[in-house]
């Protein structure tokens, strides 16, 4: 992302930073290097304490503020509390931003021709170059609010014809000599899958699909395709897994809801990520990797550690599949 060199880049980055406008949320950007890391977003009232251990878990030299202030909300008294536990922990406060309707001000900056008191009127985001820098590499304009991000994930009117081929699929055997074959049966039809998906920009081949959904329980299989993921196919992969999140029957969201989580997570959209994670809750509540997924999201882990965590796993999973 370009370098934020004003409360206008900054005001017009946050909504792709975090996927929507958010409204009565504070957002902590951590900053390394000067380049932008982890945006957090939480709703107030805020524990300053919690945000500042975050900060630190992902090794912020410094950080930026905004709070989305509710009505009636002692600004001062938030923010003031806020940036004194990040500074405790020997981060620096770049910026911190307050805004209030739609007027926003700098509480850092003491200059009143350019931070008067009752504040700035808010740009327009699409007048901005972060907007146009952040289109031309193909990500969405953030959503409305967080109601309008949650309803993109909301599942399709249920598809019959894909549940009745779901039931055509024999469940592996794992007391079975046979069920390396099976597991090796869904892999294929991953790739398969996305091979279509590539070509066409959806499927229509039900029995694939069914396939897919049925062998993605399987934990092998479900890792098999989380590391197929590459930097060439990363943002196909993830319009497919969205848009098989959305046709997955009652009983098959999980594993891809995990799968859109993890990807999500990675390319920065934090609060799209916890989306997917209720709709994988939503459908199995003891699912074990949403489980792990929702504690990992909350310490703030670094995005980068799932690319790592896949580098190291995948070929594991391909010897075991394949030799």
């Amino acid at each position: 992302m370009t370098t934020l060199t004003s409360p206008h880049d900054l005001l017009a980055a946050v909504p792709f930073l975090i996927g929507y406008h958010p409204l009565n949320s504070l957002v902590v950007i951590a900053l390394s290097d000067d380049a932008i890391g982890m945006a957090m977003r939480v709703d107030f009232p805020v524990e300053p304490a919690l945000l500042a251990a975050h900060l630190v878990h992902q090794k912020a030299e410094a950080a930026i503020i905004v709070a989305y202030l509710p009505d009636g909300l002692a600004s001062d008294d938030q923010t003031l509390a806020i940036q004194e536990a990040i500074k405790a922990r020997g981060i620096d406060i770049k910026e911190c931003i307050q805004v209030v309707g739609d007027r926003y001000r700098s509480t850092i900056c003491a200059d009143p021709s350019c931070c008067p008191l009752e504040g700035n009127q808010i740009p327009e985001i699409a007048d901005s170059l972060i907007a146009a820098e952040q289109v031309a590499l193909g990500k969405p304009l953030p959503f409305a609010g967080i109601n309008a991000m949650r309803l993109s994930l909301s599942a399709e009117p249920r598809d019959l014809n894909l549940i009745r081929e779901t039931t055509k699929i024999a469940e592996i055997n794992y007391h079975d000599a046979g069920a390396v074959l099976l597991q090796r049966e869904g892999a294929y039809a991953v790739d398969k899958l996305f091979g279509e998906f590539m070509a066409k920009g959806i499927c229509h081949d039900k029995e694939l699909i069914a396939l897919v959904l049925v062998r993605l329980l399987d934990l092998q299989v479900r890792d098999y395709a989380m590391g197929i993921t590459t930097e060439e196919n990363e943002k196909a992969l993830w319009a497919m897994w969205r848009w098989l999140l959305r046709i997955a029957p009652r009983g098959f969201v999980a594993p891809v809801a995990t799968l859109f989580a993890t990807m999500t997570y990675e390319r920065g959209d934090g609060a799209l990520a916890q989306r997917a994670l209720e709709r994988a809750f939503e459908d199995d509540g003891k699912y074990q990797m949403a489980k792990l997924l929702r504690r990992t999201f909350a310490a703030g882990w670094p995005a980068h550690s799932f690319t790592q965590m896949r580098a190291e796993l995948h070929p594991k999973i391909c010897a075991a599949l394949f030799e």
